[in-house]
């Protein structure tokens, strides 16, 4: 076979496109329409001031004469035409939606991210050490879990609010918020991590690592964890939609995201006040953003959970 004619080794995009995950995400209709709706809803938050066609957070862009105007109807005093309508302030519906996806996702991946962390650290931990270490873990654990999420975001909210100077609340209050949901949502990702640990020390690749000297801290982060990850991938996934409705459900209680910086949950808490009065369009599509882009990926964690799942291979 002559030099030109030798087939050539497939390229790593080639063999990701042939993997067994990426020809179950092709052969599910869902998983690709959730994907293209996370993808579009996510990219236009991040492109936000790109696309917008005005800063509903800038005052010298707002008229209050264009306020309570209908989507596609010219107002009636300044004759300006919104999309999606404006609010009682005048703002643009659709600006202040995709500013508020903005800061939804960000608190959302954000708390994610904190409770992936803390979660896998302490379920490592237990795993491994054992003891009366995995006991103190699992039974602080045992207890959260007979909370409801949002109650004790709620409460570990207002309690952190308390501590926090008056001055500095309206600017802390995101990041308060991002720890609030994080330390909610960290037991499922350690329970998980910790079972997984318990399976994965006792192999011989572990065994041999300690026989030769390894660090516990080696063995666990270069070990252990790499193979742990596939359900915590699964329910970082699902985990951010909760995490999305977490934060719209206390910012539509008034006690999440300040109003200053409004999110999809304030913006519907906003809209909720003028339903009955016709101003139907403030809440309706806030709302249909929130549904979307929770369900989408929502369902994008549980086509990775049946992906994942190598009995159903």
């Amino acid at each position: 076979m002559s030099e030109t004619h030798k087939p050539r080794p497939a390229g790593r995009f080639a063999r990701a496109w042939d993997s067994d995950i990426a020809y179950s995400f092709r052969s599910s209709p869902v998983a690709v329409v959730a994907a293209v709706v996370s993808v579009i809803i996510i990219l236009a938050a991040v492109f936000a001031p790109l696309i917008a066609p005005y800063d509903p957070f800038n005052p010298a862009s707002l008229n209050l004469m264009d306020g309570f105007t209908p989507p596609m109807e010219p107002n009636a005093f300044t004759g300006n035409v919104y999309w999606l309508g404006t609010d009682n302030q005048g703002r643009d519906v659709f600006s202040t939606i995709l500013y508020g996806a903005r800061i939804s996702l960000f608190v959302g991946f954000a708390a994610v991210l904190f409770a992936m962390v803390l979660g896998i650290s302490l379920g490592l931990v237990a795993g491994y050490r054992g003891g009366w270490v995995d006991s103190l873990l699992m039974r602080v654990a045992d207890v959260q879990l007979t909370f409801p999420s949002i109650l004790l975001a709620l409460l570990i909210f207002g309690v952190a609010r308390g501590f926090i100077p008056p001055a500095y609340r309206e600017v802390m209050a995101i990041w308060v918020l991002i720890v609030a949901i994080g330390l909610s949502d960290w037991v499922q990702y350690a329970r998980v991590v910790r079972g997984a640990t318990m399976v994965e020390k006792n192999k011989e690749y572990v065994q041999a690592a300690r026989v030769i000297g390894a660090h516990p801290v080696k063995i666990l982060l270069r070990h252990i964890l790499p193979n742990v990850m596939g359900p915590v991938l699964v329910i970082a996934t699902i985990g951010l939609a909760l995490a999305i409705i977490a934060e719209a459900t206390l910012s539509f209680l008034g006690v999440g995201v300040p109003p200053t910086q409004p999110s999809l949950g304030t913006l519907i808490r906003i809209g909720q006040q003028y339903l009955f009065s016709g101003e139907w369009w403030i809440l309706l599509f806030p709302s249909i953003t929130l549904l979307a882009l929770a369900l989408a990926v929502n369902l994008l964690g549980d086509w990775l959970r049946d992906a994942l799942n190598p009995r159903l291979r």
